[in-house]
Protein backbone atom coordinates (compact mmCIF):
# COMPACT_ATOMS: atom_id res chain seq x y z
CA UNK A 1 0.00 0.00 0.00
CA UNK A 2 1.18 3.35 -0.86
CA UNK A 3 2.23 5.95 2.21
CA UNK A 4 0.71 8.94 1.76
CA UNK A 5 2.71 11.81 1.76
CA UNK A 6 0.62 14.66 2.14
CA UNK A 7 -2.34 15.90 4.43
CA UNK A 8 -5.74 15.36 3.86
CA UNK A 9 -8.58 17.39 2.47
CA UNK A 10 -10.95 16.25 4.69
CA UNK A 11 -14.70 17.51 4.33
CA UNK A 12 -17.49 17.18 7.39
CA UNK A 13 -21.29 16.64 7.04
CA UNK A 14 -23.72 17.09 8.51
CA UNK A 15 -23.77 18.23 12.13
CA UNK A 16 -21.09 20.17 13.50
CA UNK A 17 -18.09 18.06 14.62
CA UNK A 18 -16.10 20.45 16.19
CA UNK A 19 -13.60 18.33 18.82
CA UNK A 20 -13.58 16.02 15.45
CA UNK A 21 -12.38 18.51 13.53
CA UNK A 22 -10.37 20.50 15.73
CA UNK A 23 -7.93 16.97 16.33
CA UNK A 24 -8.00 16.32 12.80
CA UNK A 25 -6.54 19.30 12.12
CA UNK A 26 -4.39 19.15 15.15
CA UNK A 27 -3.30 16.05 13.40
CA UNK A 28 -2.74 18.45 10.46
CA UNK A 29 -5.76 17.56 8.35
CA UNK A 30 -7.14 19.95 6.22
CA UNK A 31 -10.74 20.93 6.60
CA UNK A 32 -12.54 22.10 3.59
CA UNK A 33 -16.26 23.13 2.70
CA UNK A 34 -16.72 21.38 -0.57
CA UNK A 35 -16.58 18.10 -1.20
CA UNK A 36 -15.50 18.20 -4.46
CA UNK A 37 -12.11 19.35 -3.09
CA UNK A 38 -12.23 16.44 -0.25
CA UNK A 39 -9.80 13.01 -0.13
CA UNK A 40 -11.64 12.09 2.82
CA UNK A 41 -15.54 12.20 3.93
CA UNK A 42 -16.41 12.57 7.48
CA UNK A 43 -20.24 11.31 7.19
CA UNK A 44 -22.27 12.06 10.21
CA UNK A 45 -26.17 12.47 10.28
CA UNK A 46 -26.33 11.14 6.32
CA UNK A 47 -28.79 8.49 5.97
CA UNK A 48 -27.35 5.88 3.49
CA UNK A 49 -30.59 6.58 0.98
CA UNK A 50 -29.37 10.22 0.53
CA UNK A 51 -25.70 9.58 0.51
CA UNK A 52 -23.93 11.47 -1.58
CA UNK A 53 -22.18 10.79 -5.10
CA UNK A 54 -18.13 10.89 -3.85
CA UNK A 55 -15.64 11.91 -6.21
CA UNK A 56 -13.48 9.94 -7.26
CA UNK A 57 -10.67 11.53 -5.09
CA UNK A 58 -12.06 10.28 -2.05
CA UNK A 59 -10.35 7.96 -0.76
CA UNK A 60 -11.40 7.26 2.34
CA UNK A 61 -15.00 7.66 4.20
CA UNK A 62 -15.56 7.59 8.02
CA UNK A 63 -18.90 6.33 8.81
CA UNK A 64 -20.03 7.88 12.29
CA UNK A 65 -21.96 4.92 13.47
CA UNK A 66 -21.23 0.94 14.53
CA UNK A 67 -24.04 -0.40 12.91
CA UNK A 68 -23.84 0.83 9.41
CA UNK A 69 -26.27 -1.75 7.67
CA UNK A 70 -27.94 0.12 5.67
CA UNK A 71 -25.03 1.46 3.95
CA UNK A 72 -24.20 -1.71 2.94
CA UNK A 73 -27.69 -2.71 1.78
CA UNK A 74 -27.88 0.65 -0.42
CA UNK A 75 -24.68 -0.23 -1.89
CA UNK A 76 -23.28 3.11 -0.98
CA UNK A 77 -20.19 1.09 0.69
CA UNK A 78 -17.58 0.41 -2.62
CA UNK A 79 -14.02 0.50 -3.36
CA UNK A 80 -14.70 3.04 -6.16
CA UNK A 81 -13.70 3.30 -9.82
CA UNK A 82 -9.94 2.86 -8.61
CA UNK A 83 -10.76 0.62 -6.12
CA UNK A 84 -8.80 2.10 -3.43
CA UNK A 85 -11.68 3.75 -1.68
CA UNK A 86 -11.16 2.88 2.04
CA UNK A 87 -14.37 2.97 4.59
CA UNK A 88 -14.42 3.32 8.64
CA UNK A 89 -16.98 2.68 11.01
CA UNK A 90 -17.12 3.88 14.45
CA UNK A 91 -16.83 0.17 15.69
CA UNK A 92 -16.40 0.20 19.89
CA UNK A 93 -16.36 4.06 20.17
CA UNK A 94 -19.43 4.31 22.11
CA UNK A 95 -18.95 0.53 23.63
CA UNK A 96 -19.63 2.17 27.13
CA UNK A 97 -22.07 4.33 26.70
CA UNK A 98 -24.53 1.47 25.23
CA UNK A 99 -23.39 -0.78 27.70
CA UNK A 100 -24.36 1.99 30.72
CA UNK A 101 -27.77 2.20 28.57
CA UNK A 102 -28.34 -2.14 28.82
CA UNK A 103 -27.24 -2.44 32.23
CA UNK A 104 -30.08 0.67 33.36
CA UNK A 105 -32.93 -1.71 30.86
CA UNK A 106 -31.65 -4.73 32.64
CA UNK A 107 -32.58 -3.11 36.42
CA UNK A 108 -35.74 -0.99 34.66
CA UNK A 109 -37.02 -4.15 34.17
CA UNK A 110 -35.86 -6.64 36.99
CA UNK A 111 -36.79 -4.29 39.58
CA UNK A 112 -39.96 -3.30 37.86
CA UNK A 113 -40.15 0.22 37.37
CA UNK A 114 -42.26 0.59 34.64
CA UNK A 115 -45.26 -0.92 36.52
CA UNK A 116 -44.50 1.59 39.27
CA UNK A 117 -44.34 4.34 36.54
CA UNK A 118 -47.56 3.36 34.94
CA UNK A 119 -49.86 2.64 38.12
CA UNK A 120 -48.60 6.20 40.02
CA UNK A 121 -49.79 4.47 42.98
CA UNK A 122 -48.20 3.23 46.06
CA UNK A 123 -50.86 0.14 45.48
CA UNK A 124 -48.60 -1.68 43.56
CA UNK A 125 -46.07 -2.60 46.23
CA UNK A 126 -46.82 -5.90 47.11
CA UNK A 127 -46.83 -7.47 43.55
CA UNK A 128 -43.55 -5.13 43.51
CA UNK A 129 -41.84 -6.49 46.76
CA UNK A 130 -42.96 -10.18 45.78
CA UNK A 131 -41.39 -10.38 42.18
CA UNK A 132 -38.51 -8.20 42.16
CA UNK A 133 -35.17 -9.85 41.00
CA UNK A 134 -32.25 -9.20 41.74
CA UNK A 135 -28.83 -9.03 39.60
CA UNK A 136 -26.68 -10.48 42.68
CA UNK A 137 -26.10 -14.16 42.38
CA UNK A 138 -27.67 -14.11 38.72
CA UNK A 139 -26.37 -15.23 35.67
CA UNK A 140 -26.10 -13.32 32.39
CA UNK A 141 -25.80 -14.30 29.24
CA UNK A 142 -23.39 -11.39 27.09
CA UNK A 143 -24.18 -12.51 23.19
CA UNK A 144 -21.53 -10.29 21.47
CA UNK A 145 -18.87 -10.14 23.89
CA UNK A 146 -17.21 -7.10 21.56
CA UNK A 147 -16.98 -3.44 22.73
CA UNK A 148 -20.20 -3.22 24.14
CA UNK A 149 -20.01 -6.89 25.76
CA UNK A 150 -16.64 -6.05 27.27
CA UNK A 151 -17.60 -2.95 29.15
CA UNK A 152 -20.87 -4.69 29.89
CA UNK A 153 -19.03 -7.23 31.74
CA UNK A 154 -17.04 -4.53 33.56
CA UNK A 155 -20.03 -3.14 34.79
CA UNK A 156 -21.77 -6.16 36.19
CA UNK A 157 -19.07 -7.36 38.36
CA UNK A 158 -19.95 -5.09 41.08
CA UNK A 159 -23.32 -6.19 40.99
CA UNK A 160 -22.24 -9.84 41.84
CA UNK A 161 -23.48 -11.13 38.44
CA UNK A 162 -22.04 -14.42 36.72
CA UNK A 163 -21.31 -13.34 32.99
CA UNK A 164 -21.57 -16.35 30.18
CA UNK A 165 -20.39 -14.55 27.10
CA UNK A 166 -21.08 -15.67 23.28
CA UNK A 167 -18.63 -15.13 20.75
CA UNK A 168 -17.81 -16.08 17.03
CA UNK A 169 -15.11 -18.38 18.74
CA UNK A 170 -15.55 -19.35 21.82
CA UNK A 171 -12.06 -18.01 22.72
CA UNK A 172 -12.20 -17.02 27.00
CA UNK A 173 -13.19 -13.16 27.38
CA UNK A 174 -11.43 -11.60 30.41
CA UNK A 175 -13.98 -11.39 33.21
CA UNK A 176 -17.11 -13.98 32.08
CA UNK A 177 -17.27 -17.69 34.19
CA UNK A 178 -17.27 -19.01 30.91
CA UNK A 179 -17.46 -18.09 27.15
CA UNK A 180 -19.05 -20.59 24.48
CA UNK A 181 -19.20 -20.01 20.56
CA UNK A 182 -22.57 -18.83 18.86
CA UNK A 183 -22.82 -22.25 18.07
CA UNK A 184 -23.94 -23.17 21.42
CA UNK A 185 -26.71 -20.21 22.18
CA UNK A 186 -29.03 -22.00 22.93
CA UNK A 187 -27.25 -23.55 25.58
CA UNK A 188 -26.24 -20.08 26.69
CA UNK A 189 -29.43 -18.81 26.92
CA UNK A 190 -30.80 -21.71 28.86
CA UNK A 191 -28.40 -21.31 31.43
CA UNK A 192 -28.88 -17.75 32.29
CA UNK A 193 -31.68 -15.38 34.06
CA UNK A 194 -30.91 -12.50 31.53
CA UNK A 195 -29.32 -12.72 28.45
CA UNK A 196 -28.32 -9.49 26.69
CA UNK A 197 -27.83 -9.01 22.79
CA UNK A 198 -24.77 -6.78 21.44
CA UNK A 199 -24.35 -8.28 18.07
CA UNK A 200 -23.76 -6.64 14.98
CA UNK A 201 -26.59 -7.16 12.29
CA UNK A 202 -25.04 -9.22 9.78
CA UNK A 203 -26.69 -12.34 7.56
CA UNK A 204 -25.70 -14.60 10.06
CA UNK A 205 -27.45 -12.15 13.13
CA UNK A 206 -30.74 -11.34 11.22
CA UNK A 207 -33.64 -13.16 12.80
CA UNK A 208 -31.59 -14.98 15.41
CA UNK A 209 -33.57 -14.31 18.09
CA UNK A 210 -36.78 -16.04 17.09
CA UNK A 211 -39.46 -18.36 18.67
CA UNK A 212 -37.27 -21.35 18.39
CA UNK A 213 -34.06 -19.50 20.40
CA UNK A 214 -36.75 -17.98 23.13
CA UNK A 215 -38.09 -21.23 23.68
CA UNK A 216 -34.87 -22.41 24.60
CA UNK A 217 -34.84 -19.48 27.41
CA UNK A 218 -34.97 -20.60 31.02
CA UNK A 219 -38.78 -19.68 31.97
CA UNK A 220 -39.30 -16.31 32.83
CA UNK A 221 -35.66 -14.93 31.65
CA UNK A 222 -35.16 -11.04 30.77
CA UNK A 223 -34.24 -10.34 27.59
CA UNK A 224 -32.46 -7.14 26.82
CA UNK A 225 -31.46 -5.30 23.05
CA UNK A 226 -28.68 -3.13 22.46
CA UNK A 227 -28.07 -4.26 19.18
CA UNK A 228 -30.21 -3.58 16.21
CA UNK A 229 -33.83 -4.47 16.04
CA UNK A 230 -34.00 -6.95 13.30
CA UNK A 231 -31.61 -9.22 15.50
CA UNK A 232 -34.99 -10.13 17.15
CA UNK A 233 -38.31 -11.01 15.40
CA UNK A 234 -40.41 -9.20 16.86
CA UNK A 235 -43.46 -10.96 16.78
CA UNK A 236 -41.63 -13.97 18.72
CA UNK A 237 -40.96 -12.15 21.26
CA UNK A 238 -43.88 -10.94 21.75
CA UNK A 239 -45.84 -14.31 21.88
CA UNK A 240 -42.90 -15.23 24.22
CA UNK A 241 -43.89 -12.53 26.63
CA UNK A 242 -46.85 -13.39 25.94
CA UNK A 243 -47.08 -16.55 26.97
CA UNK A 244 -44.67 -16.15 30.13
CA UNK A 245 -41.64 -17.72 28.41
CA UNK A 246 -39.84 -14.55 28.91
CA UNK A 247 -40.51 -11.95 31.96
CA UNK A 248 -39.48 -9.13 30.68
CA UNK A 249 -37.81 -7.18 27.84
CA UNK A 250 -35.63 -3.90 27.67
CA UNK A 251 -35.20 -2.66 24.10
CA UNK A 252 -33.35 0.66 22.71
CA UNK A 253 -33.67 -0.82 19.39
CA UNK A 254 -36.62 -2.46 17.86
CA UNK A 255 -38.31 -3.69 14.52
CA UNK A 256 -40.14 -1.80 12.93
CA UNK A 257 -38.16 1.15 14.18
CA UNK A 258 -39.32 3.56 15.74
CA UNK A 259 -41.51 1.37 16.56
CA UNK A 260 -45.31 2.60 16.25
CA UNK A 261 -47.21 4.42 18.31
CA UNK A 262 -49.64 1.92 19.72
CA UNK A 263 -47.66 -1.08 19.32
CA UNK A 264 -48.10 -3.99 21.98
CA UNK A 265 -44.81 -4.06 23.39
CA UNK A 266 -45.51 -0.28 24.09
CA UNK A 267 -48.35 -0.81 26.56
CA UNK A 268 -46.79 -3.74 29.06
CA UNK A 269 -45.37 -3.63 32.36
CA UNK A 270 -42.40 -5.56 32.03
CA UNK A 271 -41.50 -4.29 28.90
CA UNK A 272 -38.75 -0.86 28.85
CA UNK A 273 -38.14 0.75 25.75
CA UNK A 274 -36.16 3.33 24.73
CA UNK A 275 -35.69 5.42 21.40
CA UNK A 276 -32.46 3.98 19.95
CA UNK A 277 -30.55 6.53 22.73
CA UNK A 278 -28.38 4.22 24.48
CA UNK A 279 -25.75 6.48 22.84
CA UNK A 280 -26.98 10.18 21.56
CA UNK A 281 -26.14 12.02 18.75
CA UNK A 282 -25.16 15.12 21.33
CA UNK A 283 -22.22 13.04 22.76
CA UNK A 284 -21.47 11.46 19.73
CA UNK A 285 -18.84 14.11 18.77
CA UNK A 286 -16.25 13.84 22.41
CA UNK A 287 -16.04 9.87 21.46
CA UNK A 288 -15.04 9.88 18.12
CA UNK A 289 -12.33 13.23 18.06
CA UNK A 290 -9.97 10.41 19.33
CA UNK A 291 -10.66 7.30 17.28
CA UNK A 292 -11.49 9.18 14.13
CA UNK A 293 -7.91 11.08 14.41
CA UNK A 294 -5.86 7.46 14.77
CA UNK A 295 -7.72 6.33 11.62
CA UNK A 296 -6.72 9.51 9.71
CA UNK A 297 -3.16 8.96 11.06
CA UNK A 298 -3.05 5.20 10.33
CA UNK A 299 -4.65 5.95 6.47
CA UNK A 300 -1.56 8.44 6.29
CA UNK A 301 0.64 5.69 7.27
CA UNK A 302 -0.38 3.15 5.03
CA UNK A 303 -1.36 1.05 7.59
CA UNK A 304 -5.10 -0.26 8.64
CA UNK A 305 -7.37 2.04 10.34
CA UNK A 306 -8.39 0.41 13.47
CA UNK A 307 -12.09 0.98 12.51
CA UNK A 308 -11.38 -0.31 9.17
CA UNK A 309 -14.65 -1.65 7.70
CA UNK A 310 -14.67 -5.51 6.16
CA UNK A 311 -16.87 -5.19 2.80
CA UNK A 312 -16.53 -9.20 2.63
CA UNK A 313 -18.05 -9.19 6.53
CA UNK A 314 -20.70 -6.36 6.05
CA UNK A 315 -19.21 -4.60 9.39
Amino acid sequence: MTRETTPLNIFTSRFPLPETRAALENAGAVLVDDLAEADAFICHGVAPADFPELPDRVKWVQLCQAGIEGFFAEGVITAGQEGDRRWSNASGVYGRQVAESAVALLLSVTHMHKKIARAASWSVWRDVDENTRWLHGATVAVVGAGGIGRHLIEMLAPFGADVLAVNRTGHPVEGAVRTVSIDNLKDAVAAADHTVIAVPLTDETRGLFDAGLFSAFRPGATVINVARGPVVVTEDLVAALDSGQLGGAGLDVTDPEPLPDGHTLWDRDNVTITTHSANTRASMDAQLAGPVTENYKAFLAGERMPTELDPAKGY
